[in-house]
C-alpha cells in the first residue's frame, strides 16, 4: 500500500511548444509533475488557485466572477450549490460557465494538437503523456461522484439533481491527464485551468460566483492506484468526506473496522459475496482453510487439493504444496495455490499454476 502525503511544488508548467510527431521529448518528466498534481494532498494554495479562476474566466472571454468561496470538500460545494436562496442559489451566482471556461478551449487544444501531429503522432503523443495518468484519475473522478450521490442524494429524484450539478464541475487536480497532454503553462489557453489544479480541488464556475474545494488530507493506493486502506479512509478530506475501500473495491467504513476481529465463522456468515472476497483476502486463503475444518477432497505426489463451498459464491479451492528444497533450518515451506473452482486434482492444480495441461505437466527437477 501507498500512502501519499502532502506535496509540495510547482509542477506541470511546461507547454506543448516542443513536442513533436512520434517523439516523447520530456513527457516523462511532465507525467511525473502532473502525478504530483493529481495526487497532492494537504491545504491548498488558496491565493494561487484564486488567481487561477479568474485567468481561467479572462481566457475565456468572460469577466471575472464576483466572488470566489471555498469549500473544504466536494460534499460541502454541493451542498452549498444545493441550496434554493441566499449567495449560492442559482439567481446569486448566475448561470454555469463550465463549458466556456474548461470545455470550449479543451476542445481547441485538442484540436490544435491532433491538426499539428496528426493523428498517429498524436496517439503517439497522448500515450506518453495523458494516458499515463488516465485510468488512476478516472477511478478517483467516479469514486468520488459515485460518494457525493451516495451521500448527498435523499431520494431518486433527488439523485438525478445531484448528478445535474456534478456535471457543473471543473476537476481541478483530477483533470491532470489532459492537461499534462494538452500543456497548461505559459501562454497556454489552458493555464488558467492548469494553475487551478497544481494549487486546489474541484471547482465549480459560474457567472457571479466561483466555488473551489480544498485538496484530500489523506489518499491511499495499492500499486495499481487503486484507492485501498484497511484501516482507515482512503481518501479524505478536511470537513470528514471520505471513502473506503480495499483494493480498489468500495466498503463501508464500519466494515473495515472488522477486518481486524475476523473469524472463519464470520466469514462463512457474511452474506454480500464480494464482502466476503474482501474478508477473505484479508484474512488470508491458507490460513482460513486451516482454521474453517476444510476437508481435502485430492492428494498426489503434487500435493492436496482443498475445496471449502461458499454460499452465493465460487468455491474457495487451493492446492498445498511443500517446497522440495529445504530452508537453511531444514524445514520445508508450505505454499498455498488458489486455482480454479472446477479444479479436480492436485496435480491439474499445480499444472494450471504454470499453464499446463495435467499430462503436460512432468517437471524433471522440482525445486
Amino acid at each position: 500500500m501507498t500512502s501519499v502525503t502532502s506535496l509540495a511544488g510547482e509542477p506541470g508548467r511546461a507547454s506543448t511548444a516542443s513536442t513533436g510527431s512520434g517523439g516523447s521529448g520530456g513527457a516523462g518528466e511532465e507525467v511525473a509533475r502532473w502525478r504530483l498534481v493529481a495526487t497532492a494532498t494537504g491545504p491548498a494554495d488558496r491565493a494561487a488557485a484564486a488567481a487561477g479562476v479568474r485567468q481561467a474566466y479572462r481566457q475565456a472571454g468572460l469577466r471575472e466572477p464576483e466572488r470566489i468561496e471555498w469549500a473544504a470538500s466536494p460534499r460541502a460545494a454541493v451542498r452549498l450549490l444545493r441550496a434554493q436562496d441566499g449567495p449560492f442559489a442559482p439567481a446569486a451566482r448566475g448561470a454555469s460557465v463550465r463549458g466556456a471556461v474548461r470545455d470550449a478551449p479543451w476542445a481547441s487544444e485538442r484540436e490544435r494538437l491532433r491538426a499539428r501531429l496528426g493523428p498517429r503522432g498524436w496517439a503517439q503523443w497522448w500515450g506518453a503523456t495523458g494516458a499515463a495518468l488516465w485510468e488512476s484519475t478516472e477511478q478517483l473522478v467516479s469514486r468520488v461522484r459515485a460518494g457525493l450521490v451516495e451521500e448527498v442524494a435523499e431520494d431518486a429524484d433527488d439523485e438525478a439533481a445531484v448528478r445535474v450539478l456534478l456535471l457543473d464541475a471543473v476537476r481541478g487536480q483530477h483533470d491532470a491527464a489532459w492537461l499534462c497532454a494538452f500543456g497548461a503553462g505559459g501562454d497556454s489557453p489552458l493555464a488558467g485551468l492548469g494553475a487551478v489544479a497544481r494549487a486546489a480541488g474541484w471547482w465549480w464556475p459560474y457567472e457571479r460566483l466561483a466555488v473551489v474545494c480544498e485538496r484530500p488530507v489523506e489518499l491511499y493506493r495499492d500499486e495499481a492506484g487503486r484507492l485501498d486502506r484497511s484501516d482507515g479512509p482512503a481518501l479524505a478530506f478536511p470537513d470528514g468526506f471520505a471513502l473506503h475501500a480495499w483494493r480498489g473495491m468500495p466498503v463501508p467504513g464500519s466494515f473495515l473496522a472488522e477486518l481486524a476481529t475476523l473469524t472463519p465463522e464470520r466469514i462463512r456468515d457474511e452474506e454480500n459475496a464480494e464482502l466476503r472476497r474482501v474478508m477473505l483476502e484479508h484474512y488470508g486463503y491458507d490460513r482460513y482453510l486451516r482454521e474453517s475444518e476444510a476437508q481435502p477432497v485430492h492428494r498426489d505426489e503434487t500435493g492436496v487439493l482443498w475445496r471449502v463451498p461458499l454460499s452465493g459464491d465460487e468455491d474457495v479451492v487451493m492446492v498445498e504444496v511443500v517446497n522440495s528444497t529445504p530452508e537453511p533450518d531444514g524445514t520445508r515451506r508450505t505454499y498455498w495455490l488458489r486455482v480454479p473452482p472446477g479444479t479436480r486434482t492436485a496435480r491439474e492444480g499445480v499444472a494450471w499454476t504454470f499453464g499446463l495441461a495435467p499430462e503436460e505437466y512432468a517437471p524433471v527437477r522440482e525445486t
